[in-house]
């Protein structure tokens, strides 16, 4: 039914003349002359490949043009021998018991890693990443599931490793770097660099090719519950500077970047996977503080650029998500900022998405918009057959299929796909995790941490013996800070109170900070407004009565905001307070040796911070204190 058809294989030599005419007509009107021979902005050229590219496609039928189109989740941790949930996660999806089935079924362009992604309420999750010389044996084994295809074309593999504690599918032994906003507050672009720079080597030791970040929005809204420190900061130049150099980080390890998302998410009071976004940007703001990062990430050399479900009716007043419009994936991206490479969408089963677009017409519809690559459709039989009847009925037209899968084969020639589909699993685990790599990363968290409030001079600690009180956010964020403290000589005690502290844990609290010299209270998003009240969530709420009611017993208490921030704005009567910007192990290691003295704190706000009544600013951008 699928890519196996030959229904469109048999050829005259004469339309064969005609469609090698037709791609060379493409090329020259997709990349554009100069592009096409010289390498143009967001795509280093053509011309080594352009032959190799057409004679490819020359041969390919229509079924397999087509599911070059799609990036698909797949579950289980091998290309062939899989578990029983992963079996029962395939068969839902595709019908298949195996990765290497879908493969076939489909001859997909690319396929993506996920860790404990669930395709539905109840499902088994994908869990395709173990230890190091698994994911590559199984990259390994997906790679030659698609080179025995008749049209043997390598797949794209990729994965979101975001860098910090937000986004990361790979976890130890991987390297975690402290991720953008983190990077954002250390104000390098050495940094930012060498953070890209280790994660590409990584996911290359495993077969991954390329990598969904950097994130390059904008986090003006400090409500923002999807991007929050997941940007680098809420200033253009700072995120233009730091992303486009990750850009190039990402390169020098190996593999291609993918700058998201497009046309910005930064300014957004709704989650795009549950919900439709709309950012009220006027087009002065737009081009003011949304454009100018991709701007700069496609003067990098970015590869990839993944599309928002969000709308900007300022730029296209029909009320499209940027997904399915083609004022923006054409008319910005493509013919004002000139991007030669891959459009691909965010995961098309996403509410952004599927809330307006059903499983038929969302994959058309992205096309048709100018996207190349398709994630993760919810239906993919559905949207395969969609976009196939499409080409058929001349909706998707033919050189319209043909550009996206020239960038396509392109893409993988250009990064040596074609060339070394394959990796060593016995490497990986020297590669992934590398004493240097680790060492790297604590180095860089280390000019990352913020000290926003000293105001009692409480900070440096000496360190010495004292009974420390550990309270607040995160089973394992409070047992690191401990086992950091005690390791300086205190004697500690922890009372998570998780998300959403109740009455009694917080009271608890409050009676065991009375035998306690010292507390350390973390919080994750203590600043949070809910979208539809306007009045501060419940678990803000609950956290801030949390830290005032530790506050009120006097002892000396640090407020260490473990996640965004912005928490401050909710307590600003806390005289000692410390951002992270995460909890990785890192951040938590340099919490304490920022607390303790063993580094004095460099880290910079790269957001400003409102107060809590809206009434102007409690601290600005570029506020960070030192000892």
């Amino acid at each position: 039914m699928f890519a196996r058809s030959a229904s469109t294989t048999h050829h005259t030599r004469t339309s064969l003349r005609l469609l090698v005419i037709g791609l060379s007509m493409v090329t020259a009107a997709t990349f554009g002359p100069t592009a096409a021979t010289a390498g143009g902005p967001g795509h280093s050229g053509d011309a080594p490949y352009r032959g190799k590219v057409i004679s490819l496609m020359r041969h390919m039928t229509l079924e397999q043009k087509v599911g070059q189109l799609f990036v698909i989740e797949v579950a289980g941790r091998d290309a062939d021998n899989v578990s029983d949930a992963a079996k029962t996660v395939n068969q839902r999806l595709y019908g298949v018991d195996t990765p290497a089935q879908a493969i076939a079924k489909y001859q997909p362009g690319g396929v993506i890693y996920y860790t404990t992604r669930q395709a539905c309420s109840g499902c088994p999750s994908d869990d395709n990443i173990g230890d190091p010389a698994q994911v590559a044996t199984l990259s390994n084994g997906l790679q030659t599931a698609s080179l025995a295809q008749p049209a043997h074309i390598p797949l794209q593999v990729s994965v979101d490793q975001e860098g910090g504690a937000l986004v990361a599918r790979f976890l130890a032994p991987a390297t975690q770097m402290p991720g953008n906003m983190a990077l954002g507050a250390g104000r390098s672009a050495q940094d930012a660099y060498d953070s890209a720079k280790v994660i590409g080597e990584e996911l290359k030791s495993v077969g991954v090719t390329q990598d969904y970040a950097p994130v390059s929005d904008v986090n003006i809204n400090p409500n923002n519950p999807v991007i929050g420190i997941r940007s680098i900061g809420g200033d253009p130049d700072l995120v233009s500077h730091l992303a486009s150099t990750q850009v190039k980080g990402y390169h020098a390890g190996g593999i291609s970047a993918v700058a998201k998302h497009f046309p910005g998410h930064g300014d957004t009071g709704v989650d795009s996977h549950f919900g439709l976004p709309q950012v009220t940007h006027t087009l002065a703001q737009f081009h003011a503080i949304d454009l100018p990062p991709f701007e700069a990430d496609i003067a990098a050399g970015v590869d990839t650029i993944m599309t928002a479900h969000v709308v900007f009716p300022a730029v296209d007043p029909s009320g499209a998500p940027a997904t399915m419009s083609h004022k923006i994936l054409t008319g910005v991206l493509r013919d004002e900022l000139g991007f030669k490479g891959l459009i691909v969408t965010d995961a098309l089963d996403m509410a952004g998405a599927t809330s307006t677009y059903p499983p038929d017409v969302a994959p058309v519809q992205a096309i048709l918009a100018g996207a190349d690559q398709l994630l993760v459709p919810p239906q993919m039989d559905t949207a395969y057959a969609a976009v196939l009847d499409a080409v058929h009925s001349g909706v998707i037209s033919k050189q319209r299929l043909d550009e996206s899968v020239y960038r396509i084969l392109l893409h993988k020639y250009q990064h040596g796909i074609f060339q070394h589909p394959f990796v060593d699993p016995a490497v990986a685990p020297t590669v992934m995790g590398a004493p240097d790599h680790l060492a790297a990363a604590q180095a860089i968290t280390d000019r990352t941490t913020t000290l926003v409030k000293n105001d009692s001079g409480l900070l440096p600690l000496a360190a010495g013996p004292r009974q420390v009180l550990v309270a607040g956010w995160g089973v394992g964020t409070t047992q690191t800070i401990a086992s950091a403290l005690a390791a300086r000589g205190a004697t500690t005690q922890v009372l998570e109170s998780g998300t959403t502290p109740s009455a009694t844990a917080i009271d608890k609290a409050v009676a065991a900070a009375q035998g306690a010299d010292l507390v350390v209270v973390s919080t994750n998003n203590a600043y949070a407004v809910d979208a539809t009240t306007g009045q501060p969530t419940a678990a803000a709420a609950a956290q801030t009565r949390l830290v005032r009611a530790l506050l009120a017993t006097g002892k000396p208490v640090v407020v260490a905001a473990m996640r965004n921030p912005y928490d401050v704005a909710s307590f600003p009567e806390a005289p000692t307070v410390v951002d992270t910007y995460g909890y990785t192990a890192d951040q938590v290691e340099s919490l304490v040796r920022v607390i303790f003295g063993e580094v004095n704190p460099t880290g910079l706000l790269p957001v400003s911070i409102p107060r809590a009544d809206g009434a102007g600013e409690l601290f600005p951008f570029g506020h960070g204190l030192r000892y």
